[in-house]
């Protein structure tokens, strides 16, 4: 009776650590495939990257990364949280800056990029990196084009004080733009594009007064020092 008894929990045990073993073989093989994986999918993000920003940044011949540390910029290769990426023509002079930006949307965290002008105080692109917005509904802030076309020339202008913006960024409802500052929403994308105008308003917000305090660094190309 008592050797019978001992059968089933002998063979729990076998089965448990069978499990176990399993269990840590997916995960060496997980941690594996991610570690191979890694190298590739970092090069193609930044090649996005790269391309989304010669999209926002129209007529650019050259892009440099800047970081912005303690009150100063530096020149980087670096894309961590504090980088924005300024375009310059063939004679190095600027024509706009890219700035990463990312925010909740519907379905998640929405990254995007978007392009300023900081002499006429605009937004002048957008993209977006990346998204989980419901297809057919809310990835249509990637693809509308009457939702892209608010972007290039939307009002992100300072107040005197150049500490604030003169309006904050406000989307509508579809069709119901009137003011330079303010996105014309998309029909059954409400949340995701009103996400937008929210992310685009927080990140001009903090960068827009930054940007113009040190205007003058980012005129000319070789103004900026590169990092060590």
């Amino acid at each position: 009776m008592n050797d019978q008894a001992t059968i089933p929990t002998f063979n729990s045990m076998k089965m448990l650590r069978a499990m176990v073993g399993i269990s840590v073989i997916c995960g060496v093989l997980i941690v594996s495939t991610y570690e191979a994986t890694l190298p590739r999918i970092e090069k193609l993000r930044a090649e996005a990257l790269k391309e989304a920003i010669f999209e926002v940044i129209p007529d650019i011949a050259i892009m440099k990364s800047y970081s912005y540390e303690n009150g100063i910029f530096t020149m980087t290769e670096s894309n961590s949280d504090n980088v924005i990426f300024a375009g310059y023509n063939e004679q190095e002079l600027l024509v706009g800056l890219a700035i990463p930006a990312r925010g909740q949307g519907y379905a998640g965290t929405i990254s995007i990029l978007y392009g300023y002008n900081p002499i006429n105080q605009e937004v002048i692109g957008f993209g977006v990196l990346e998204s989980k917005e419901t297809p057919g509904l809310g990835d249509k802030i990637e693809k509308d084009q009457t939702f892209l076309a608010n972007f290039s020339a939307l009002d992100v202008s300072l107040d005197p004080s150049e500490k604030l913006l003169n309006h904050p960024v406000t989307t509508v409802k579809s069709g119901e733009k009137v003011n330079a500052w303010e996105i014309d929403g998309i029909t059954g994308a409400t949340i995701s594009s009103r996400a937008i105008g929210v992310i685009i308003n927080e990140s001009v917000s903090s960068w827009a007064p930054i940007i113009t305090e040190n205007q003058t660094l980012f005129s000319n190309i070789n103004n900026i020092k590169k990092s060590n």
